[in-house]
């Protein structure tokens, strides 16, 4: 397949040009001007549209058993939504839990997506436990193209670690290069926190944030910090919300810890008080890190813009609102965490931030998709505009308008955070290895042609 997309506007993380993109088979092979189609070439006009390459959400859960129930989404639902939005990848967290056995769980998270996903995936392989056999299966993983870890210091008793497993697993991360995700808050402050609250009547989605404030995420960034610091492990804090876990994150940076930064789209844009709403509708606001004081948000902006913030994501988890966050009703402790957003973050992230003049294009581009393509060992494959690249091109329409809503989206979930949210701008096309998936607005693609992305360690200490 050939495919020429003319006079558009090419942003990458360190260039803004008007030029076309000519793509033959998977890859992206010329870029300039006036560049002449052969017969048979699809000819796309991007004329006063943005070409951005393919977005990347480094922090999804697609197949989750979490809380007693699963998340909504499969890959098939998860793969679209992700492409109507402009996101091309998908990195998954592969969470088996403390009884079960890693390779297994490797193996059965890859069977959820190979065959099934219409947009490219790899993943963050989790480590729920760390013994004789974890280890040498975490390097058999490893050897199968999945250089990075994902690991919590919380959910105490289902995915999180010990302090003994923690510097092992660190440890082993930092003799094979390989990038440790970490989930940051303190486990105990939780347990104690909660126990107090409902003791005293708390029992709403309102508790949620009371029993780990930011203190309580801070201190598991510090935590992680002094693990990483002695262990020379390369860190990406995921879901960071607040200014005390920042703070942690850059004293430590300024000591020498290799340690990135990742936030959400949903911190920067919804708060607290969501979480607070009556008649249990604060339970849609309900995930972890928990939604924080509005008085953040000005934090994470200015850390993006400042490269002091890596990446945006989503920790896209779908729970269904009438039936399955209903479960917590009575106690805060037993809502499904989550608040679905894959579809709709680099929409939104240009909305409210590029078009409100928090960021400029390039950092756009560079928190959406780059960054995350730079950290786990995918650049330049995927992250931007270059010949030999893979051909992941999204033509974004800066003039469309539009309105969030549960109705017309594709994730497989029953609400949306952002109901009613006005949009200034949307991926109009989109394209995967060449092929176009998206076409105003609507999926067109192929289920099951999206590939399993083996990647090289590349956190190697110098």
């Amino acid at each position: 397949m050939s495919l020429l997309i003319k006079n558009g506007r090419i942003v990458t993380a360190d260039s803004d040009w008007v030029g076309d993109v000519w793509c033959e088979g998977e890859t992206i092979t010329r870029i300039g001007r006036d560049l002449e189609a052969p017969p048979g070439a699809e000819v796309i006009d991007a004329t006063g549209k943005f070409v951005f390459p393919g977005f990347i959400d480094p922090h999804v859960h697609v197949y989750l058993p979490f809380m007693g129930t699963f998340a909504k989404d499969t890959y098939e639902t998860a793969s679209q939504a992700a492409l109507v939005g402009g996101t091309t990848t998908l990195i998954e967290m592969c969470c088996p839990s403390r009884s079960d056995d890693a390779l297994e769980g490797f193996e059965l998270w890859m069977s959820q997506a190979v065959g099934k996903s219409a947009c490219d995936f790899t993943f963050h392989m989790g480590v729920t436990k760390f013994d004789d056999a974890t280890e040498s299966q975490l390097r058999e993983i490893v050897r199968r193209g999945n250089p990075s870890f994902k690991i919590f210091l919380a959910y105490k008793g289902a995915f999180g670690i010990d302090d003994s497993e923690l510097y092992r697993t660190l440890k082993l991360a930092k003799e094979l290069g390989v990038i440790v995700t970490a989930h940051c808050e303190n486990e105990t402050l939780i347990a104690e926190r909660a126990k107090e609250l409902l003791a005293a009547g708390v029992t709403g989605p309102e508790g949620h944030h009371e029993s780990r404030p930011p203190r309580v995420e801070a201190e598991g960034v510090h935590h992680l910090m002094t693990f990483a610091e002695l262990t020379g492990a390369a860190t990406y804090i995921v879901h960071l919300s607040c200014q005390e876990a920042l703070a942690e994150a850059l004293a430590a940076r300024q000591r020498g810890v290799r340690v990135s930064v990742e936030t959400l789209i949903q911190y920067l844009l919804l708060d607290k008080s969501d979480a607070e709403r009556v008649n249990f509708e604060g339970a849609k606001f309900v995930m972890s890190p928990p939604l924080r004081d509005r008085r953040n948000q000005p934090v994470l902006w200015n850390g993006l813009r400042d490269g002091l913030v890596q990446t945006v994501a989503t920790d896209h988890a779908p729970f269904d609102f009438q039936t399955q966050k209903p479960m917590g009703r009575d106690d805060f402790t037993r809502i499904p965490n989550g608040i679905p957003s894959l579809e709709e973050r680099v929409n939104l992230l240009y909305t409210y931030g590029v078009k409100a003049g928090k960021l400029d294009l390039n950092t756009f581009v560079n928190v959406a998709s780059t960054q995350a393509a730079r950290l786990f060992g995918l650049f330049p494959r995927k992250g931007t505009i270059a010949p030999g690249s893979d051909a992941d091109l999204v033509i974004f329409d800066p003039e469309y308008r539009g309105t969030i809503s549960a109705a017309t989206q594709k994730m497989n979930v029953d609400y949306s955070a952002f109901e009613g949210w006005k949009l200034e701008g949307r991926a109009s096309l989109v394209t995967v290895r060449g092929q176009v998936a998206v076409r105003d607005g609507q999926f067109g693609g192929t289920l099951g042609r999206g590939q399993y992305l083996q990647r090289e360690p590349t956190h190697r200490a110098v």
